[in-house]
């Protein structure tokens, strides 16, 4: 241990085990495929230590996602480990954890490494790690028990149009907007358009109206045309604690379609108000409808420990 100015003050009897984000053994590990220019830490930076997933906010020079965040939807893409990416840039502190936006860093898909036990319960060997949707802390349960709550609300078909183009994974969008583009929803029109295109992220302008966005597909030429994006906006009339990235179930009020999670906020900030989802659906008033805070990763525990302790987790190349 060592004080403010550096000095080491005290000697434990037993070194520490290992620190969040370290390897825990010598075993072959992979990491996530990355091209050049690829990875970077997102405009938020990337942490050490926790569960990450990749973003089309950037692309590497092959078009695949290079932008890292600690929070998403979906399985994480990797981990975070701790091999001198990090630097600290916060003034006074003696170390740091955090990789700057846009700088370089690397992911690991499979490994043997430490992560902390952010959850509430005790953490037994062959135990799932559950990622964090909003901050990619890890939780432990067994397989098919990720953390959920429920809201009641309704699904609402919603679209926006306006004349815009796109240029590799890039849109332009120049005026006649009839609504607000959202991030999540899905292009239609102008020719040549790869069906399924979604965007991913704004990249300039107004909120919602005109500037550029990020798309999920790269590789295309779209002349100015008027396109539509389709979306769902989910109306909550009670709940709490909704994050961005939660996906959504529930079999009442027409059902929720398979696949459905939360792309932005609307008017809600976790609790009553409107959300995009990326479907476009309809759902009755007063349906329940069930939403999941963290999401079954393939790592799996290899050590026990109370909250707040360090964990071995593993996983394999061939999950």
């Amino acid at each position: 241990m060592t004080s403010r100015q550096g000095f080491q003050t005290q000697v434990s009897v037993q070194p520490v085990p290992g620190i969040p984000g370290d390897f825990c053994s010598s075993n072959p590990r992979s990491s996530v495929v990355a091209g050049p220019g690829g990875l970077v830490a997102g405009p938020s930076g990337a942490t050490i230590g926790l569960f990450a997933w990749l973003s089309y906010s950037t692309t590497d020079a092959d078009n695949a996602p290079a932008a890292v965040n600690n929070f998403g939807s979906g399985i994480p893409t990797g981990f975070v480990h701790r091999g001198q990416q990090a630097l600290n840039t916060t003034y006074l502190t003696e170390a740091g954890t955090t990789i700057p936006a846009g700088f370089g860093m690397a992911l690991v898909r499979s490994a043997d490494v430490w992560i902390k036990n952010n959850g509430t319960t005790f953490a037994q060997v062959g135990m799932k790690a559950y990622a964090n949707l909003a901050n990619g802390q890890a939780t432990f349960a067994a397989t098919g028990a990720p953390t959920t709550a429920s809201l009641t609300g309704s699904i609402g078909p919603g679209s926006t149009t306006f004349t815009g183009s796109i240029t590799g994974d890039v849109l332009t969008v120049t005026g006649g907007i009839t609504g607000t583009i959202v991030v999540g929803g899905t292009l239609s029109g102008g020719t040549g358009m790869v069906a399924g295109t979604q965007i991913v992220s704004q990249l300039t302008g107004t909120t919602g109206g005109v500037g550029t966005y990020s798309l999920s597909v790269p590789e295309q030429t779209v002349a100015a045309a008027q396109l539509t994006e389709t979306y769902g906006l989910l109306t909550v009339a009670s709940g709490s604690g909704i994050l961005v990235g939660a996906n959504l179930t529930g079999t009442g009020g027409g059902g929720v379609a398979a696949g459905t999670f939360i792309t932005g906020l609307g008017t809600g900030t976790g609790g009553t108000g409107t959300y995009y989802v990326n479907i476009t659906q309809t759902v009755s008033v007063g349906t329940v409808i069930t939403w999941g805070s963290n999401v079954e990763t393939g790592w799996v525990a290899q050590s026990a420990g109370a909250a707040g302790e360090s964990i071995k987790i593993s996983r394999t190349t061939n999950d």
